[in-house]
């Protein structure tokens, strides 16, 4: 049997950021509406590294595996952090249907949620945007934003070069912490190992997305700042116990009534931003859903001939 595989380069040619916001905010939708699957994500300790996660989900008459890495030390190495394969196949009758690189579509989900996020729950009027964390999947972040017409931008990151060239490339500025989190939007997109957003940072009208904490023991915001917004997040129970709202909601200070559903809102279930001065906080964990929702898109841009891939025999 032969089925073929789609390396990084084959992924983001064959989905666009302008295609992946609009997969992903439907791939939300059908999780909420029920129409998709998700089992629980599953993380295998490698410590002192980092770790391993089995990211399940079914939909659009697909079923995918993704099986990725997070290893925050691996740029030392010259490696990546995110690595990994995603298997693709049939729901209807099991058959392998492909595999498609991780590192890719995590970035380009990743990148894509950062603006459904803002159109939902950002200010009406917002154009502003800073960027955070500058690494690959911030610079993604920040190309699926500026897609989505939020801008312009300032781009904030400790390696200054990295701040530079991503602002380059979008016609942003590079400036301070403080620049970036003074925006409409603000997309934080670090190793979350700790805070880079204090109370203190908060302003009316401010929209954070949280895109760094995905596991157990990471924050990008201190529990005081989380504590006075008003709170979202891709799904409760794995943002309750590996996001951005982990460590707010151990300490007592959120509860499951605090926090609004991401699909909720997109679907009318619940509602989104409650007026233009509000501040509000998206908890972005990442979900198999939205890589399903990618991994729909390369095999059918694949089928429309506009993407290739290298055949592989199993």
């Amino acid at each position: 049997m032969e089925i073929p595989v789609f390396n990084h380069d084959a992924v983001l040619a064959a989905v666009g950021p302008e295609e992946a916001i609009e997969r992903v905010r439907q791939g939300f939708v059908e999780y909420a509406s029920g129409e998709w699957s998700m089992p629980p994500k599953i993380y295998l300790d490698a410590s002192p590294a980092g770790d391993f996660r089995a990211m399940p989900a079914k939909g659009a008459g697909l079923a995918i595996l993704k099986w990725v890495t997070s290893f925050p030390g691996n740029p030392a190495y010259g490696l990546p952090v995110v690595m990994g394969v995603i298997c693709v196949s049939s729901a209807k009758d099991g058959e392998p249907l492909a595999l498609i690189d991780a590192r890719a579509v995590t970035a380009l989900r990743t990148g894509a949620v950062a603006a459904v996020a803002a159109q939902e729950l950002g200010p009406e009027d917002a154009r502003t945007v800073g960027i955070v964390g500058c690494g690959y999947n911030g610079s993604w972040a920040a190309r699926c934003l500026a897609a989505a017409e939020f801008g312009p931008g300032v781009c904030f990151d400790l390696d200054p070069e990295a701040a530079g060239m991503l602002a380059g490339e979008l016609g942003w500025e590079a400036g301070s912490r403080e620049d970036a989190l003074a925006c409409d939007v603000v997309t934080c997109v670090t190793s979350g190992d700790s805070p880079v957003v204090a109370a203190g940072d908060l302003h009316p009208r401010m929209h954070l997305s949280m895109l760094g904490a995905d596991g157990a023991g990471k924050a990008e915001a201190e529990i005081e700042a989380v504590t006075r917004c008003r709170l979202f997040c891709d799904e409760w129970e794995q943002a309750s116990h590996g996001g951005e709202l982990t460590g707010a909601v151990r300490s007592g200070a959120v509860s499951r009534d605090d926090v609004t559903e991401l699909g909720a809102v997109l679907t009318g279930a619940a509602a989104g931003r409650g007026s233009s001065e509000e501040i509000t906080l998206f908890d972005s964990t990442g979900l198999a859903i939205q890589d399903l929702a990618i991994c729909a898109a390369v095999l059918e841009a694949h089928r429309a001939g506009t993407v290739k891939a290298q055949p592989v025999r199993l």
